[in-house]
C-alpha cells in the first residue's frame, strides 16, 4: 500500500476509534451513577508551584513514615536522562518516608511486564510528574501499569500528580491544543470528569468548554497553577492560590451563567452532585413549569416532621398497613453507615405488629437482590427512616426496587417516613445536598420519589425557623406547593385530602397564580384541621 494511502487509512482508523470510544463513554454515563466517586485518594495538581500542603497531604494519605512511593516521570522529556531522573527521585527519598523508587518506560510491552510494574504491589502512593500526558498515555494507558495503579488505589493507596500528572487522572483526556481541544485516552481515576491544568494561566476555558461540550454528561474541572484538588471518593477540596472552575457542556435548556463557576481554597465540593448536574442538563428542566395534580391516587401517605412521634401515629400507620395483616418494611438508609438492622423494630414492636423487615442494603447489586426486591413485592407499608436525604437518592433511584416502592401505594398500601423520609416523599426534594442540611435547594439534587407530586417537604419546620428557606424555593419555582411540617407532626394524605396529627403545625406555601394572600406568605394548618391540595385551601370541618 503506497505511504500517503497509508497514513489516510490511520488517520481514519484513529478517528473512528475516538468516535467509538465517545459513544461508549455517553452509553455509559446515561445509566445510573454510581455515588462512589473515585475509588481511592486522588491529588490533582494544576501545575506551577504548588502550596506545601498539598505534599503533606499527600505523603499522609500515603503513610507518612511508612509511605512506599512510586515515582513517575515519563510526562518529563528529561526522564530517559538518568541524572535528570535522578534529581526528580532524589527530591522524594529526602522526605521522612519509608522508600521511594523510578518507573519509566517507552515500552508497551515493559508496562505489561510483571517485572515491571512490580513496586505498585507494595507501593502506597503513586506520582506522575509533569510534562505531556500523551506521554504518559502512549506508555501506560490500557497496560498492566494503569491495573496495578487502579489496584493501588482499591487498596487504600493515594496517586497524585500535577500538570500532565492531573490531565491523565480522567479517561477523557485534553491530550493537547490551544483554543480546541485534541481528545485522548486517560486513566479513568476520577470517574466522568475531563480534567485540564494551567487552567487560567494559559487561558484554557475554551478549550475546556469545547471538550464538555463534545461529552456533555461528562464535568470539566479547569486547575489554576500553585493550586489542587484533593478527593476522597465522592468528596473533593480546593487548597492553594488560584482556582478549580467547574465547567458543565452547553445545553438550551439552561442559562450560560450556571455552565461554569470557580471555587477557591478551602472550597468544598461532591462529585456525585456535579455529575448529577450534568445529567440534568441534558434532560427537560425540573421541576416542569406545570405541575402534576397533587393527590395519592391510591394507598395513604403518612408525612412526619422528625423529633419523634406519638404511638398513636405509629398505630395509625399500622392500620393504614393491613393491620394485623400489616407487612411492614423499614428504610434506614438515610444514616451513615453502620447501618443498625433493628431500627423501626422496636417502633412498630410497642404495638406488637411483628412482621417488620428492616433492609440495609445500600450498593446496586444488594438493592437489587432477590431478598430485597421480595421483601418490597410483599410490603403493605414502607417507612422512610430519618437522616440525610440524599442517601435514598443515591440507593434506589434508577434500580429495580425503585419502581416497587411506587407500587406499594399502587396496591393499596402506605408509604411513611420522619425526618428525612419525610423530604424524600416530595416531586422536589428539599435540603439535598451532601455537604450540608443548610441550603433548600441544592444542584443535582433536586428530584425527590414523587410519592406525593407538585410538592416539596421540609421537615423540623418551626423548630429550625425554615420558613424564609421554603419562601425562597416556591419563590424560584412558583409551580411547587411548599409544605413544611412541624417536629411531632404528621400529614396523612389520601387522595387529594391531607389531614394534619400530632401538637405542631403544618405550614404550607403557595405561590400559583390563585394563591389565597397571606399576611405571611403560607397558611398554618392545626391538628384536627384538613387541608385541600386540589384547591389549596384549609377545609372548614374537622376530623
Amino acid at each position: 500500500m503506497p505511504s500517503f494511502f497509508k497514513q489516510t487509512f490511520s488517520r481514519w482508523l484513529t478517528g473512528l476509534v475516538l468516535i467509538c470510544l465517545t459513544v461508549q463513554l455517553v452509553a455509559a454515563d446515561s445509566s445510573r451513577i454510581d455515588p462512589t466517586g473515585a475509588p481511592g485518594k486522588l491529588v490533582i495538581g494544576g501545575g506551577g508551584n504548588l502550596p506545601p500542603v498539598v505534599r503533606q497531604v499527600f505523603l499522609a494519605w500515603a503513610g507518612s513514615k511508612d509511605a512506599r512511593l512510586v515515582i513517575v516521570p515519563t510526562a518529563s522529556i528529561r526522564a530517559d536522562d538518568a541524572e535528570a531522573s535522578a534529581s526528580i527521585l532524589k527530591d522524594w527519598q529526602d522526605e521522612e518516608i519509608a522508600d521511594a523508587v523510578l518507573m519509566h518506560t517507552r515500552s508497551r510491552d515493559e508496562a505489561n511486564s510483571a517485572e515491571f510494574v512490580a513496586a505498585l504491589d507494595k507501593a502506597t502512593g503513586v506520582w506522575f510528574v509533569g510534562g505531556s500526558q500523551q506521554k504518559i498515555a502512549d506508555a501506560y494507558v490500557g497496560t498492566l501499569f494503569e491495573e496495578r495503579v487502579l489496584a493501588l488505589l482499591g487498596r487504600g493507596g493515594v496517586v497524585g500528580g500535577s500538570s500532565a500528572g492531573a490531565a491523565i487522572q480522567s479517561r477523557v483526556m485534553i491530550q493537547s491544543g490551544k483554543t480546541e481541544a485534541i481528545i485522548g485516552q486517560g486513566f479513568d481515576l476520577l470517574p466522568s470528569t475531563i480534567i485540564d491544568q494551567h487552567f487560567s494561566e494559559r487561558n484554557r476555558l475554551t478549550r475546556l468548554m469545547g471538550a464538555v461540550d463534545q461529552n456533555p454528561l461528562k464535568v470539566g474541572l479547569g486547575i489554576d497553577e500553585q493550586t489542587a484538588l484533593l478527593v476522597e471518593g465522592r468528596m473533593m477540596r480546593v487548597v492553594g492560590a488560584g482556582q478549580v472552575t467547574v465547567c458543565f457542556g452547553k445545553s438550551d435548556k439552561y442559562d450560560l451563567e450556571s455552565q461554569q463557576k470557580g471555587y477557591e481554597h478551602g472550597a468544598a465540593l461532591d462529585l456525585t452532585s456535579l455529575q448529577r448536574v450534568a445529567r440534568a442538563r441534558q434532560a427537560e428542566p425540573f421541576p416542569p413549569k406545570k405541575t402534576p395534580a397533587i393527590q395519592v391516587k391510591r394507598g395513604a401517605l403518612m408525612i412526619v416532621g422528625g423529633g419523634g412521634m406519638s404511638l398513636e401515629l405509629v398505630k395509625e400507620f399500622a392500620e393504614l398497613a393491613g393491620g394485623d395483616a400489616a407487612k411492614i418494611v423499614v428504610l434506614p438508609t438515610a444514616m451513615p453507615d453502620p447501618l443498625p438492622g433493628t431500627t423501626g423494630k422496636r417502633m412498630f414492636a410497642k404495638i406488637g405488629v411483628t412482621d417488620v423487615t428492616v433492609l440495609t442494603q445500600r450498593k446496586l447489586e444488594d438493592v437489587e437482590s432477590r431478598e430485597m426486591l421480595q421483601a418490597l413485592k410483599n410490603a403493605t407499608g414502607v417507612w422512610f427512616g430519618g437522616g440525610r436525604q440524599w442517601r435514598f437518592v443515591d440507593a434506589y433511584e434508577q434500580t429495580t426496587a425503585y419502581p416497587l416502592l411506587h407500587a406499594v401505594l399502587k396496591r393499596g398500601g402506605v408509604i411513611g417516613g420522619s425526618s428525612a423520609g419525610a423530604s424524600i416523599q416530595g416531586d422536589y426534594l428539599a435540603r439535598g445536598n451532601p455537604l450540608g442540611n443548610l441550603d433548600i435547594m441544592a444542584a443535582g439534587y433536586e428530584r425527590g420519589f414523587g410519592f406525593l407530586p407538585g410538592v416539596a417537604i421540609d421537615q423540623h419546620f418551626a423548630q429550625r425557623n425554615r420558613f424564609a428557606d421554603m419562601a425562597s424555593l416556591v419563590k424560584r419555582y412558583p409551580q411547587v406547593l411548599g409544605i413544611g411540617i412541624d417536629e411531632a407532626t404528621a400529614l396523612i394524605v389520601k387522595g387529594g385530602i391531607a389531614e394534619v396529627r400530632g401538637p405542631g403545625k403544618v405550614h404550607f406555601f403557595d405561590r400559583s397564580p390563585d394563591a389565597v394572600k397571606t399576611d405571611l406568605g403560607y397558611l398554618s394548618v392545626p391538628s384536627g384541621k384538613a387541608f385541600d391540595l386540589d384547591k389549596r385551601s384549609v377545609l372548614e370541618r374537622e376530623n
